[in-house]
Formats: C-alpha cells, sequence, structure tokens
C-alpha cells in the first residue's frame, strides 16, 4: 500500500468514526425527550444507524435509574477504537509514516 492510500483509508475511518460518535451523541440527548417519534424524519437519521449497536448492548448493560447508559457506554467505545487506530499515535497512523 502506498502512503495516498494509507492516507485516504486513515481519513475515511476517521470520519466514520466521527459521524457514529456524532450519532450516539444525538441519541444520548433524544433519551431527554422520550415523547419524539423516533420513526419520523429527522429523529430516524439518528435512530436507524445506532440501533444496531445499542440493542445487544441494552442486553448486556441494564438501565441505571430507569436511564439507558449504552449510547455513553459506545460514545467511549467509538472514541477508543478512534484512537487506537487513527490517533495521533494510532496503527493506521503510525502505517503511514
Amino acid at each position: 500500500m502506498t502512503a495516498d492510500n494509507i492516507h485516504l483509508i486513515n481519513i475515511a475511518i476517521s470520519l466514520t468514526l466521527v459521524v457514529m460518535t456524532f450519532l450516539f451523541v444525538l441519541r444520548i440527548v433524544l433519551t431527554w425527550y422520550p415523547q419524539i417519534e423516533s420513526k419520523k424524519f429527522p429523529f430516524n437519521l439518528a435512530i436507524a444507524p445506532t440501533e444496531p449497536f445499542l440493542v445487544p448492548a441494552r442486553k448486556l448493560i441494564p438501565p441505571i435509574g430507569g436511564v439507558d447508559i449504552t449510547p455513553i457506554v459506545w460514545v467511549g467505545i467509538v472514541s477508543l477504537i478512534r484512537e487506537v487506530l487513527v490517533g495521533q499515535q494510532g496503527l493506521i497512523t503510525m502505517l503511514g509514516s
């Protein structure tokens, strides 16, 4: 692989993980408003891509005080993955050097 290809992969992974983090943060905010209709636009833009991650996590992590904390857990997981892969000393970043 050339350095240009690795750089493009780095950007693509970084962008994907940033978007996922943003969507999980939106899910956290949406939990504050349980009366919203999740199947309607624009809420479904945040719910549809994150729900496949949250469903299995909800089976492992019970709500705390009636609050679903799985989006918070996923923000942490995605941030860790981003740091390990494309952070300042991430695996893909080091390959491109």
